[in-house]
């Protein structure tokens, strides 16, 4: 994982001592220009400012809080770069689906940061997720719009005006503003701006059982019962890394999350048939298949926090993987062809919509209720993650422009669309130890809030043919491999 401050130098801060001798960093300047020598009336990213708003700082917690203050000002340089840059790109949303957005979301992961470093020791401020959001001003003021953007003293409950350019505040967890700095300030304070939010997770014992988003067919006359486990580990190795070959192929960090491997020694961004054929495996009886999901993180710890894609916590690794190779409701299986490229699920659900989620979460013991919150599990049960793939392949290609129509889902009965042929369908099961209560999270892009519904993952089948065969063979006949 690459350096959160990446090396930059950091510009235009300063150590005051607060009351008791604690030290903060306090950013002089939270509007920076967009580029050096641009005129006063260029537009500037205007943030709140957060070091005059945090209470006396633990001295165990000082090293830590000076960091983010500190990352908290290089995102905002780099936005503002951004906006030089992109001058004149986009339609009437560019800035705030781009940049803006994607800096709220960053801020907000510094935030919590912030606040969860204090509160080891101290009271954990509240209210920090509020100073997230940042907006554009003309000039250096901000067009007069309250306190940047916090409606004066009106924009406390939220994130009150949108300051310099007049509009309403768009963050549906701040208080309304009128940009003329008043605030209504009646917005929900989440504990973190960047999520997950209460409303994101259930208790399993509420859910009612059978109501499942996982399709489940019993197979009939002709179609195929047996399974195939493939045995390729838990990701002990660690392998990790931010990319991802199929959607965003040949691109360092595409993912802007981390993912966890088992199988293929190789992946990362750049891999190719080539590169995947020539790498070594987790996997059991040569299978040099890629499989891949979003980590699941313990944001309780800060152990190895990822700042710059505003994902928290400490990674998990699965107490167990299962990685399940299943039949068609009425038909036999034909092989996958090598190289094939399957994805499950949507990564920005969020803001998507629920079109292409396959989100499934349950608890060890409570297998019968599924659903796409985030399960709150009782003490002994263990948080599990369900992802089906689809299983319905076109006959011809190993990808598609959108990695989802070479190979769709079956339909309500179980069956294929006509065109296609049931190839052997993988269901990952992933199991969890969490701390418990609303502690833990799916890494995601900053926009998604860690929503649960955007759980998803990625596979390519590099097994070899002759273990192909084997597949299909336990598949048809009805055994369990």
């Amino acid at each position: 994982m690459r350096n959160p401050l990446g090396g930059r130098r950091l510009r235009s801060w300063r150590a005051a001592v607060s009351l008791g001798g604690s030290i903060a960093l306090v950013l002089t300047g939270s509007s920076l220009p967009a580029q050096a020598g641009t005129a006063a009336a260029a537009q500037t990213i205007v943030c709140p400012s957060v070091a005059d708003k945090l209470p006396e700082i633990p001295a165990g917690a000082r090293a830590e809080v000076d960091r983010n203050l500190a990352l908290l000002e290089t995102q905002i340089q780099e936005a503002n770069n951004r906006l030089a840059r992109s001058a004149g790109e986009g339609g009437p949303n560019f800035v705030q689906n781009a940049i803006l957005g994607p800096l709220a979301g960053k801020r907000a992961a510094t935030l919590d940061r912030i606040a969860i470093a204090i509160g080891r020791t101290g009271q954990r401020p509240s209210g920090l997720g509020n100073l997230a959001t940042c907006t554009l001003g003309n000039g250096g003021n901000n067009g007069n719009g309250g306190n940047n953007g916090n409606g004066g003293n009106g924009g406390n409950g939220g994130n009150g005006g949108n300051g310099g350019n007049g509009s309403p505040s768009p963050d549906p967890s701040g208080g309304q503003g009128d940009g003329n700095g008043n605030g209504n300030g009646n917005g929900e304070d989440p504990a973190n701006g960047v999520g997950p939010f209460a409303q994101d997770f259930v208790d399993i014992r509420q859910v009612q059982p059978g109501q499942s988003n996982l399709a489940e067919f019993g197979a009939g006359r002709n179609g195929s019962r047996g399974t195939f486990v493939a045995q390729c580990g838990r990701n002990e190795n660690r392998h990790n890394n931010s990319d991802n070959f199929i959607v965003t192929p040949g691109v360092s960090d595409g993912a802007h999350h981390l993912h966890d491997y088992v199988g293929n020694l190789t992946t990362d961004g750049f891999s190719t048939d080539e590169s995947l054929a020539a790498g070594g495996t987790t996997c059991q009886r040569g299978d040099l298949s890629a499989y891949f999901w979003p980590v699941l993180r313990d944001r309780t710890s800060n152990e190895n926090a990822d700042d710059e894609h505003g994902n928290i916590g400490r990674v998990l690794t699965a107490r167990s993987v299962q990685l399940q190779f299943r039949g068609n409701a009425s038909s036999q299986v034909t092989a996958m062809p090598r190289f094939l490229r399957l994805i499950t699920g949507d990564a920005k659900a969020a803001t998507n919509g629920g079109g292409n989620a396959r989100a499934a979460w349950t608890c060890t013991g409570f297998q019968n209720r599924i659903t796409d919150k985030y399960p709150l599990c009782p003490r002994g049960s263990q948080v599990v993650r369900i992802l089906d793939f689809p299983s319905c392949w076109d006959g011809q290609n190993i990808d598609s422009a959108n990695h989802r129509t070479h190979v769709v889902f079956p339909g309500q009965n179980g069956a294929c669309p006509q065109g296609t042929q049931a190839v052997p369908q993988l269901r990952m099961t992933l199991a969890y130890s969490v701390p418990q209560g609303r502690s833990f999270a799916v890494d995601a892009f900053p926009e998604q809030k860690h929503n649960p519904i955007t759980d998803h993952a990625d596979f390519a089948n590099v097994m070899p043919d002759n273990l192909m065969r084997v597949v299909v063979d336990c598949i048809n006949r009805g055994r369990r491999c």
